[in-house]
């Protein structure tokens, strides 16, 4: 009489269930890095305590080389105003966020801000928090 074992052990192993953790984590990083801004200037910002929630409609940047730049794209300042109106035209309250190196001189800086204030536009200092 012949007795066969009961409990053969199965030695395959499946993959699907590692192939899904793959596809999940290629999506997730596929999506976080849409999020990190390529066009992203690197201004090294004021430090202050005092930071707002509000949603700017559009960025002006200036670097260290005093260079403009609407949104990442790069602008001269003759142009910039024409440029920020043509954007801003159909906003209500527009709002505009002003990213500036600490190296800049304050002239430059004022040279935006009479641009806001001309058009009545509100402009929000982007700073780094202390």
């Amino acid at each position: 009489m012949a007795l066969k074992k009961a409990n053969k052990i199965n030695a395959s192993f499946s993959m699907s269930s590692m192939t899904d953790i793959v596809f999940l984590l290629l999506i997730f990083f596929m999506i976080t890095s849409t999020m990190v801004n390529p066009n992203a200037l690197n201004l090294l910002l004021p430090r202050s305590s005092n930071q707002t929630s509000e949603k700017a409609y559009t960025s002006v940047s200036i670097t260290k080389n005093y260079h403009f730049y609407l949104e990442g794209e790069r602008v001269a300042f003759s142009k910039l105003e024409s440029k920020l109106v043509q954007r801003l035209k159909n906003k209500n309250k527009p709002c505009i966020s002003l990213f500036v190196d600490k190296s800049v001189p304050m002239e430059q800086v004022v040279k935006v801000m009479n641009i806001a204030k001309n058009n009545k536009y509100k402009l929000i200092l982007a700073t780094s928090p202390e």
